[in-house]
């Protein structure tokens, strides 16, 4: 007798690929192009490309603990990533309301770890701004981070039909 191969998330992963290397890519663009912590406007007032290397996490958290950081962080990137791995080899693969922040998650936290490795910083190149109010400079793996946390939390929170 055949067994079926049980159809999980995991071909999701292939999100997660495609979105490491927009990261890496447009993290390439702008080291290739912008000038360290120089501000390139794009639309005035509201946002600019600016070069940053981050040695913290979000919002430069821990970025002057004096290095013990740097393993943490990738360390703890890569248990979550792993986590949300194997919730993906435990989820249906239509079922793309998890899958998706997974992958996303996954993505953004991995596309970090990247630049972890590679430099022992992360690149970030994105600056938004209000006035005096200037958001921390940010990237595409950060983008991936957030947009997917949000989705996990909205989609917990709204379940949506049940078929």
């Amino acid at each position: 007798m055949a067994f079926a191969a049980k159809r999980n998330a995991l071909p999701w992963l292939g999100l997660s690929v495609l979105l490491i290397a927009l990261d890496q890519w447009t993290k390439s663009v702008a080291v290739a192009n912008l000038g360290y912590q120089n501000p390139v406007p794009l639309i005035p007032g509201f946002w600019n490309w600016t070069l940053t290397h981050n040695t913290g996490a979000a919002f430069s958290l821990l970025a002057k603990a004096g290095g013990w950081q740097h393993a943490f962080f990738i360390t703890l990137a890569f248990l979550i990533s792993g986590a949300l791995v194997l919730a993906l080899a435990r989820t249906a693969r239509a079922d793309w309301r998890n899958a998706v922040p997974f992958a996303l998650v996954i993505a953004g936290a991995l596309g970090n770890v990247v630049d972890r490795l590679r430099f022992g910083y992360v690149i970030d190149f994105i600056q938004w701004y209000w006035k005096e109010f200037y958001w921390p400079v940010f990237n595409v793996a950060d983008s991936c981070i957030v947009v997917g946390a949000v989705l996990i939390v909205l989609f917990s929170m709204f379940p949506g039909k049940r078929g």
